[in-house]
């Protein structure tokens, strides 16, 4: 059994996702400047966002999308245990894959390697504003978040699934 349930990582990565929304439309240098975005940025060998020293259109379109992705898991998190469980089920591996994909391609064409030049189309690059820190360190901290939720969440189901066969021998042997 796991220290926490799936339930309570979804729920504090919810909260999460509407802290990061606050920062993001009011103080995105604060994310910027953090000493985790900076480690595995440096250990990556990534740019620091600069476009992160004021608020800006990208970032409050950024601070919706989050506020959005923080609400609607607190709402889908709040749905009975069964459907809860199919539904979260179903979400963790598509988006651990998700921010899977999301880090590796920010860190394999980040500004100075040969797949950079190849991945460029009439000398812009694909997804150029993506090869940052800040980007890198929130894809990688939720494929990690997500992969800690895929893993409890189906320990979770096995016990379950446990639980329901020892009642059917239960029932069994009571006729």
């Amino acid at each position: 059994m796991a220290i926490f349930s799936g339930q309570t990582l979804i729920r504090t990565l919810s909260l999460f996702h509407l802290t990061l929304a606050y920062f993001f439309l009011y103080s995105p240098q604060t994310l910027a400047d953090q000493n985790l975005v900076f480690i595995l940025g440096e250990a990556m060998g990534l740019p620091h966002a600069q476009s992160f020293e004021q608020p800006s259109a990208a970032s409050a379109l950024a601070a919706v999308f989050l506020a959005f992705l923080g609400l609607s898991d607190l709402v889908a998190i709040s749905l009975p245990q069964e459907m809860s469980s199919i539904h979260w089920g179903n979400q963790a591996p598509v988006r651990l894959l998700f921010f899977f994909i999301l880090a590796g391609y920010t860190y394999l064409f980040r500004p100075g390697t040969s797949l950079e030049s190849a991945g460029s189309k009439g000398g812009q690059v694909l997804g150029e504003s993506l090869g940052n820190s800040v980007v890198f360190t929130w894809a990688f901290v939720e494929m990690v978040t997500w992969f800690w939720i895929y893993v409890t969440l189906r320990d979770e189901r096995r016990q379950m699934a446990l639980m329901v066969l020892a009642k059917k021998r239960d029932e069994e042997d009571l006729m």
